[in-house]
């Protein structure tokens, strides 16, 4: 497979050309990648219309992945989820409702924000962590049937943090049912195309999906995907205004670079490696049950182990694991999360079974989870997210308006979202997960 953007970007590393262009450095090394970090001069492709060697590039994306059509983005996925939203929003006047999954990225809470959406949440039916939403293809065929078409489209956001995959064909098939499309926040997921059987949400029935490709594949950080299926034709030809909408002019070329050159990987070893990566994590999970640690069920590529039913914290785990030259993905009071790829190597996955092989298991500590309250909502997102405000502390904040959303980074279950009424459930919620201040709306 070519690689037109890194090709072009070597030939211009090595020109000797005098660069009166930006960036500022004029590939002088301070950090030694400036000569490849370039800016959209004559060659090198416009992303935000990509009819060069960008375009050229994103068509084996499109092709490696099956899709309508797949869209470049060196911003994260953060950027893709507001252009998805944006893809849906009404043009009539009219306010626009999606019916989402409750455990949203913040940058979904911000996207609906900015985009004066209003969202309908599917709340988690299980009291056990924030982390997970799991989501039923009869609840969703439910809402959908008595609605009288008030949704837009159905988000839902898979894998999870914690490994956990949403039913997204059976969802899928219920979406199209009342011809409405079905948005995937499958960040955690740009793998799962190549595995031996695809399980990634364009094959299942998604109409449009993100991939934050830097997440499990050897691309840099912020490095992203949209993919819109050739089943949802009708949005491709918007798709570039609306991620421009949210993206920077200056996208990164070293980001692309490395997703072109990725795409060649994909296109060679990536699967079989990939292969021999899950049977890897297979036998570790497996030497971990072994042991006497409860790993969930997950994607293939994390490892999720509830680390308070082995007797530790997981931040007790990711401590230890440190001091023994190895850094997790994410832990908390509760679990502890790694996320593998096939770049990681034998001696990785050899200091990981050493670790636990010498790690004995405790007692139980056992937790009893907090409920989360069913959210009240008093004014919409965007009015709460725009109103002024002010940090209260959480006790103190019963009875008043979050202003802001209350989740950090990974895509977990909000306690409380911009608009909604802080109740006195609701703030014991908030206290029992760690949040001690809150942005208040004032007045």
């Amino acid at each position: 497979m070519r690689t037109p953007v890194s090709d072009f970007i070597e030939r211009y590393a090595k020109s000797g050309i005098s660069r009166f262009h930006m960036p500022g450095h004029k590939g002088k090394s301070l950090l030694g990648i400036e000569k490849y970090d370039i800016t959209e001069i004559d060659g090198a492709d416009v992303l935000s219309t990509a009819e060069g060697i960008i375009g050229e590039s994103e068509k084996n994306l499109t092709s490696l992945y099956g899709s309508g059509k797949s869209f470049y983005i060196t911003e994260g996925s953060t950027t893709a989820i507001c252009a998805m939203l944006a893809m849906i929003k009404k043009t009539d006047g009219e306010k626009t409702h999606i019916l989402a999954a409750r455990n949203v990225h913040k940058a979904f809470v911000h996207g609906i924000a900015l985009l004066d959406i209003e969202a309908d949440w599917l709340m988690p039916k299980e009291s056990n962590g924030i982390l997970s939403c799991r989501v039923e293809k009869s609840e969703v065929e439910a809402l959908l049937s008595s609605s009288d078409g008030k949704y837009s489209a159905v988000y839902l956001t898979s894998p999870d943090y914690l490994g956990q995959m949403a039913d997204i064909k059976g969802i899928s098939e219920v979406c199209h049912k009342y011809g409405i499309p079905l948005l995937v926040d499958n960040a955690h997921g740009a793998y799962l195309k190549f595995l031996d059987e695809s399980i990634h949400p364009i094959d299942l029935g998604a109409d449009i999906c993100c991939d934050s490709a830097h997440k499990t594949l050897p691309v840099l950080t912020g490095g992203a995907y949209l993919h819109i299926s050739d089943k949802a034709k009708e949005f491709i030809d918007t798709a570039r205004e609306k991620i421009a909408l949210f993206s920077s002019t200056s996208p990164s070329y070293l980001i692309m670079k490395s997703m072109d050159i990725c795409n060649r990987y994909l296109s060679e070893s990536f699967r079989k490696e990939l292969a021999k990566t899950v049977e890897r994590v297979n036998a570790i999970k497996s030497f971990l049950s072994e042991k006497g640690f409860e790993v969930y069920e997950s994607e293939p590529l994390k490892i999720v182990i509830n680390a308070a039913k082995s007797g530790y914290s997981g931040k007790e785990l990711s401590e230890m694991m440190r001091c023994a030259k190895m850094e997790a993905e994410f832990s908390d009071d509760d679990y502890l999360v790694l996320m593998i790829s096939p770049k990681n190597t034998k001696r990785d996955f050899s200091r990981l079974k050493k670790f636990f092989g010498k790690t004995e298991i405790k007692a139980e500590i056992k937790r009893d989870f907090k409920p989360l309250p069913y959210p009240v909502r008093e004014m919409s997102v965007r009015e709460a997210t725009f109103k002024k405000s002010e940090v209260t502390k959480t006790k103190d904040a019963t009875g008043k308006i979050c202003a802001s959303v209350t989740v950090s980074c990974p895509p977990a279950v909000p306690v409380v979202i911009s608009g909604e009424r802080i109740t006195k459930e609701v703030a014991e919620a908030l206290l029992y997960y760690g949040i001690d201040e809150i942005k208040t709306v004032i007045g």
